[in-house]
Order: C-alpha cells, then structure tokens, then sequence
C-alpha cells in the first residue's frame, strides 16, 4: 500500500535533523556524555589559564605571548624548512599586533578568557557561549602552527557547541536557560506569560 504525503511528512519548506543527531545533540539522555567532556574540556582551560593569570609575563608585560607571536610569525631561513604559520594573512594580522605591541593587553585577555571559558565550562553556565569561546582560541592557535592538545579540545568543543541545550543540563543551564531562554524564544524570567501560552511549558522543561 502507497504512504500518504501526510504518512511521510513531506514539508518542502523544512528539512528534519536525522534521529542520530536529535540523540546526541539534544537527547538528555546524552547529557551525563557531555558532562564529562564538559569537565574534561573545562579542566583544561582552567589550569591553562590560571597558570597564565599567575604569570606576570601573560599578566603585566606580555613578554610570553610576544615570544609566540614572533615565533610563529618567523620565516625560517633553512631551504625547504616550512614556517609555523601556512596562510599569509595570518602571519600579517601576527605581525601587525606585534608591531602595535598588542601582546601588552592582549597577554591580560587570553589569560582571563581561558579562565572563565574553563569555569564556565565546569559550572555549566553559558555552554554553548563558553564552548564557541574556547573553539575560538582552539583555532586560533592552531592557526599558528601550535598543535599539542588544540585539536582534540577544538573537537570536542565544537560538539558541546551543537549540544549546547543538553551539554549544561547538569549544571547551572539547567536551571538558566528556562529563565533566560534565547534571543529567539524568550524564557519564563523575561516573558512567562507569554512562553507558557506558546509552548504550554517553560523552555527546555
């Protein structure tokens, strides 16, 4: 027997995620997964920033992150030795911020950023926003020829980022983002009478 257009679900106008991503990305079932890469994740920006933030090359002269820029910008003079950095442009913005000597507040940002994307991270406050941070540096690093631990925390990252309704929800998002909800559907704390008429619940209860 033929399925009905309606048996199907055909909507033209509206293509569903595949069930294996509702699973991982929004599954609450997942969510425990995402705890312990939001930990793991966390952890490490929080010991990488504290040891930033304790350091007065990071902290008052930037002296660390000038001894990056100018190592990852250099071209070796070696034939056939590859230089840190592959694209041009960003060799250029490197250099243009050690030339402006960025790395005097610059060093103070990245030190601070990295210690608050970690806690966030652990806390389970703003995930996803913490996450989109942390993949931020993640490749920008990464950009400058550094690899160590920077793609696999970028990975995961980019999964807590899609996962960002269930990544926090054994954290303090659980209990913030029915408040707050989003830009696009506004939570209980900003329009309760409003999203309980539309949704019939608070969001993401």
């Amino acid at each position: 027997m033929a399925l009905t257009a309606q048996q199907l679900e055909v909507n033209p106008t509206e293509i569903k995620d595949p069930p294996i991503a509702k699973f991982l990305f929004g599954s609450r079932v997942m969510a425990i997964v995402w705890l312990f890469a939001r930990l793991y994740v966390g952890y490490q920006w929080v010991t990488s920033g504290w040891g930033k933030v304790n350091n007065p090359q990071w902290m008052e002269t930037g002296a660390a992150l000038k001894g990056f820029w100018v190592n990852a910008a250099k071209i070796p003079e070696a034939a056939g030795a590859k230089p840190a950095i592959t694209f041009d442009w960003y060799r250029s913005f490197l250099q243009y911020m050690l030339d402006t000597e960025a790395y005097t507040w610059f060093g103070k940002v990245i030190a601070l950023s990295e210690l608050a994307i970690g806690l966030c991270l652990i806390v389970g406050l703003f995930t996803g926003i913490a996450a989109f941070g942390g993949a931020t540096l993640n490749f920008n690093f990464m950009l400058a020829g550094t690899a160590s631990t920077n793609p696999l925390l970028f990975a995961l990252a980019v999964g807590l980022i899609l996962a960002w309704k269930v990544a926090g929800y054994y954290g303090l998002d659980r209990y913030l983002l029915p408040l707050l909800g989003t830009p696009w559907q506004l939570g209980t704390l900003i329009a309760p009478n409003e999203t309980r008429r539309i949704t019939g619940r608070p969001v993401l209860a």
